[in-house]
């Protein structure tokens, strides 16, 4: 009868403690689901220009400030000192600061034009040190060769240090585009249904010698580079590797890695070797322009959850980037809702200075 007794007092405080473990974990959830979601962030690219006035930028950044702008990338053509000025002067009137910064896309970099051996080649051996493919500002430099590398992340480091800063904000994170969107190939009279040897990069001696290392077998000698997997991979991860050691390096001076990007990665991975889901971002900014696609402003929309999906189990936050100067006050709201509609953290707009009265007056009344 005691054992009984005993097996009963048993079971019974068993059953409470189930009972209280169940409260606790209800408790925890309902503790959960009360941390409020974080603002929907609104940010604007700029850049920065020396002759203008503190009074000129302190109005400027006002005028963000009170037509609902949250955070400026500000392009200083990564020089810190010009960072340091404008910083004080944007965190004073509220805004976030990103130190925005053209990366493998280095024109007119007075460091890198000393060393032509930096810069990237393209399967028909020409230099973009001297041969520039569709423009004359792009320079793009080998990711893979050490030393151009190195200087890249130079200049990340130099913004990190910069006082007042939330991020470093890496642009042109990429190869050259081996596909143009379509809505730009008219522009430069092309036609690419393949892809074409004056667009394809990196083929300079550092890059050949490494994959050969790997995968021993050279892709100048391949049939179809297009269709040889290794070769497309290695491009990928060296751009990675570029971006994952900034990402280290931001983080040691307490800031935050932020970068701009092709819409979707797919996308990206197809039109410019950037595989932007696999790498160590803190906020990423796909440049969804729907007009250089010929697409619709629903697909806006399409390209801000294809992102979002592709970022499922990583703490990256994407922030749609739109291109606003053909946009209607009607298509700013609906781009806005629709960032929102489909996961975005925030949205950013291409670029400050473009951005009228009536499309200010659409983005204040969205955030209310």
């Amino acid at each position: 009868m005691r054992m009984i007794k005993s097996i009963v007092l048993c079971i019974s405080c068993f059953v409470v403690s189930c009972t209280s473990k169940e409260k606790e974990v209800k408790k925890a959830s309902e503790v959960i689901t009360e941390i409020p979601a974080a603002p929907f962030k609104y940010w604007t690219w700029i850049t920065a220009d020396t002759t203008r006035s503190k009074e000129e930028y302190k109005a400027e950044f006002k005028k963000y400030r009170v037509n609902g702008i949250d955070a400026v990338l500000i392009n200083t053509l990564a020089n810190p000192e010009v960072l340091k000025k404008l910083t004080p002067l944007a965190t004073k009137e509220g805004l976030e600061v990103h130190a925005w910064m053209f990366t493998m896309n280095r024109p007119d970099d007075a460091i890198a034009l000393q060393h032509p051996e930096w810069y990237a080649v393209s399967k028909e051996g020409n230099s973009c040190f001297d041969t520039r493919p569709y423009i004359d500002y792009y320079q793009w430099l080998c990711p893979t060769r050490k030393e151009s590398r190195d200087h890249i992340l130079r200049l990340v480091e130099n913004l990190a240090k910069v006082e007042g800063i939330t991020s470093v904000h890496l642009d042109y994170i990429r190869y050259s585009d081996i596909f143009l969107p379509i809505g730009l190939l008219p522009k430069y009279n092309l036609k690419q249904d393949t892809e074409l040897p004056e667009f394809d990069f990196c083929y300079c001696d550092v890059c050949i010698r490494t994959f050969q290392k790997i995968h021993h077998k050279n892709p100048k000698e391949s049939v179809n580079t297009a269709v040889d997997i290794e070769w497309k991979q290695f491009r990928l991860t060296q751009i990675k590797k570029v971006v994952d050691e900034a990402y280290e390096i931001v983080h040691r001076y307490n800031k935050k890695l932020t970068a701009a990007v092709f819409p979707y990665p797919e996308m990206a991975d197809h039109m410019v070797r950037q595989r932007w889901d696999k790498w160590n971002l803190d906020e990423v900014l796909p440049m969804i322009y729907h007009n250089f696609y010929n697409e619709e402003v629903d697909w806006i929309g399409f390209a801000t959850r294809q992102g979002v999906k592709d970022l499922i189990g990583k703490q990256t936050k994407l922030h749609t980037g739109i291109y606003l100067p053909p946009m209607s006050t009607g298509d700013v709201t609906k781009a806005i809702q629709l960032a929102k509609d489909n996961g975005a953290a925030g949205i950013s707009f291409y670029d400050g200075n473009a951005i009228t009265e009536e499309q200010f007056e659409a983005i204040k009344t969205s955030k209310k």
